[in-house]
């Protein structure tokens, strides 16, 4: 058992990386220690290779290969006060080598190599665990990645059972997957052992990869490495947060140290240099900042210290910890601690040639091309908007969303053993370019961003027809309010009422109180979910989502309803709908501004054989103070109700009443909406049916003072 003192020795990084200051060690540690072990590591690189998202200067493949190096290089031959003279290196990563997005996109081109692997290999890892983003694409994908490693660095992982995927199975008997490697380092041996998240299934897509729970397999590969004579050992997991390698430390003995990946969470001093940006994340047990190393008490009561560095290439973590004579772990030096990955300032470092030669310049030159790749071309502008938009109303650009995910659903059923959806399910909230994107051509980067995020496209299968309601309830819940949980939807159209009781849940999804404002649910083909506000008994329904959502994100209340990872993300399946499914065309037609009518205040929701659609324009501009204002529209559902009517600018049909409306009851034709007493400023108008859904607009226009 070890009780872990403090080796006090300052390291102030310069742009030579090492200057120290000797200072005595405590008394605790008067006795030189035989051996000190410097664990350099990495965690979540996600494929962000050129630089940090918030700010170019810092992060990126290439500066963070050249520190990384040039640490190792120092640390080998340079220590501090009350480190042994026997010295060694062992360098490591704890997964998410790479993630959904431009950057890893760049690897799919015909020919490309994996330019994530490229990094790797020049950074020099002794070992990585897996990581759940390594399974997003599938694991054939993944055994490419492992095929492009070095054969110096294995992928640990003592939790997991690649048996059942023929070319994973290849790569373990090859040795390139194995549940730990032993590293010979400065006359010493260090065993590092891997583990992975176990509900990789719920996050991911594994297929036929087992993962099983933490504790057992990696205690049993910790004993059998300790009884091969390994005294110092390295667990390097991925298991999504901070708060579970803890509780995963309480019930582990033999282990020395553990690199934690997977949650993100920035671990340091106070005073240490952050990127900019960045904040020390709070500790989740106690709220306190997360100080670099954590230390907790193992299954013996000995101390173990925990580390992780950020993300996104931000960090290169170094612990440096020092054994005695019995390979027990005594001391960890006080320079321990996360050094950025800077390219401006004191600690700037220049980018390693090799790896912006081979990565850096060619992965920019694909992201600068995505810009320009044409994937589709639309007849109508496609509403991102947030508030009126997807956070509060249906528009054409959720309806789009919705139905690529469904689509892809649909498509890769078979693939993966699901059901065929019969609804899609996009949360306004994953909507995120906040525009109207013009008519014209849609390019990759523009699905880039309108799906950003790492969301995968999932399969909920089979749930029953109070939950769909459940759902749909929770997705009109916060209206008039703008919020992310605003459901646009495929597949179904249904109508709510805003003035009725909206639905509470709490964190897990649990119904508080029951929501009435969900009045009628048709599926496409006809069936009717729900009439009059009462669920039609029938048979359970498939849904096609984000895996945001199917976990409970917006406290969607899926309520850990089980769930299949369809091997795409959500920008993947909007790309493959534009290109496959639509062939290249959005039109007006399929997704009129306004939206179709899939969700629309009142009692009846829109015929689904039928929906009605329509166009509206003005005619005369400017619009005078007091004076009419003129616009020209078209509809398939002419009707003598049908009115085009006026809001102030922010609201929207079903937010509140017009501020004015006119007669619009011909199929096409013109009408003027006087002004008087509605003032100067910005407004929208709308082509409404009589029931008060929209069949066109929003038409934004402004009334001027009169001269």
């Amino acid at each position: 058992m070890s009780r872990l003192v403090r080796a006090s020795g300052a390291l102030l990084l310069t742009g030579a990386l090492v200057a120290s200051s000797a200072v005595s060690a405590t008394a605790d540690t008067a006795e030189e220690p035989a051996f000190t072990l410097t664990v350099l590591h990495g965690n979540d690189p996600e494929s962000q290779l050129l630089h940090a998202s918030a700010d170019a200067d810092f992060g990126g493949a290439a500066r963070y290969t050249t520190l990384f190096q040039r640490l190792r290089a120092s640390e080998t031959v340079e220590g501090g006060a009350g480190e042994a003279v026997d010295r060694g290196v062992v360098s490591v990563n704890s997964g998410d080598m790479y993630l959904p997005g431009p950057e890893l996109a760049a690897s799919l081109e015909e020919g490309a190599p994996f330019y994530d692997a490229i990094v790797a290999n020049e950074v020099g890892y002794d070992a990585v665990s897996m990581g759940n983003h390594e399974f997003d694409f599938g694991p054939d994908f993944y055994a490419r990645f492992v095929g492009e490693l070095s054969e110096d660095t294995p992928v640990v992982a003592a939790n997991v059972d690649v048996s059942g995927e023929p070319e994973l199975a290849a790569l373990a008997d090859a040795g390139r997957i194995a549940p730990s490697t032993v590293v010979e380092t400065g006359g010493e041996r260090v065993g590092v052992v891997g583990a992975l998240y176990p509900d990789l299934a719920s996050i991911s897509s594994p297929r036929d990869v087992v993962v099983d729970e933490v504790v057992g397999p990696v205690q049993a590969e910790v004993d059998r490495l300790t009884a091969d004579g390994v005294d110092k050992i390295v667990l390097i997991s991925h298991l999504q947060g901070i708060g579970f390698e803890q509780r995963v430390a309480g019930e582990l003995s033999g282990v020395d140290v553990i690199v934690a990946g997977g949650g993100h969470e920035v671990m340091a001093a106070p005073d240490d240099a952050l990127v900019p940006g960045d904040e020390i994340t709070a500790n989740p047990t106690t709220g306190e900042p997360l100080h670099y190393p954590l230390v907790v008490s193992d299954a013996e009561g000995g101390d173990l210290p925990i580390v992780t560095a950020g993300s996104d290439y931000e960090y290169v973590g170094r612990l440096v910890v020092n054994f005695d004579d019995a390979g027990e772990l005594v001391s960890v030096a006080d320079r321990s601690g996360a050094v950025r990955v800077s390219g401006t300032g004191d600690d700037a470092v220049d980018e390693h040639p090799t790896v912006r030669g081979q990565v850096t310049e060619p992965v920019a030159a694909y992201v600068d091309s995505l810009a320009e790749t044409e994937v589709a071309q639309s007849e109508v502008g496609l509403d991102g908007t947030r508030d009126p938009g997807v956070r509060t109303q249906e528009t054409n650009l959720g309806g789009l969303m919705a139905d690529a995910l469904l689509d892809t659903g649909r498509r890769r059923a078979q693939e993966y053993g699901v059901a065929e959806p019969q609804i899609g399910i996009q949360n306004g909230g994953g909507i995120r370019n906040g525009s109207v994107l013009p008519a014209g051509p849609l390019t990759v980067l523009d699905t880039y961003s309108i799906a950003p995020f790492a969301n995968q496209a999932v399969v909920v299968p089979d749930l029953p027809r109070t939950q769909i309601k459940e759902l749909l309830e929770h997705g009109v819940s916060a209206t008039p309010a703008a919020d992310g949980r605003f459901m646009q939807v495929g597949g179904v159209n249904f109508a709510y009422d805003p003035e009725r009781t909206a639905q509470e849940v709490d964190a897990e999804g649990t119904v508080l109180t029951p929501g009435e404002r969900v009045r009628n649910v048709v599926l496409h083909d006809g069936t009717v979910l729900v009439a009059g506000g009462e669920v039609v008994d029938g048979p359970a329904v498939s849904v096609a989502t984000i895996d945001f959502s199917a976990r409970g994100g917006d406290m969607y209340p899926f309520r850990g309803a089980p769930f299949t990872v369809v091997g795409t993300t959500y920008q993947g399946a909007l790309e493959s709908f534009l290109t496959t499914t639509l062939q290249g065309r959005v039109t007006a037609a399929e997704y009129p501004e306004g939206g179709s009518g899939r969700i629309v205040v009142g009692e009846e929701a829109t015929n689904p054989g039928t929906p009605a659609t329509g166009t509206l324009e003005q005619v005369r501009e400017p619009v005078r103070e007091g004076v009419s204002a003129h616009f020209r529209y078209t509809t398939d559902a002419p009707d003598s109700g049908n009115v085009v009517a006026l809001f102030a600018e922010g609201t929207s049909p079903g937010d509140g009443e017009p501020l004015a409306t006119a007669k619009a009851h011909k199929a096409e034709g013109r009408t003027a909406v006087g002004t008087r007493g509605l003032g100067t400023g910005a407004f929208t108008a709308y082509l409404l049916d009589g029931e008060g859904a929209v069949l066109a607009g929003p038409t934004a226009f402004e009334i001027v003072p009169r001269r």
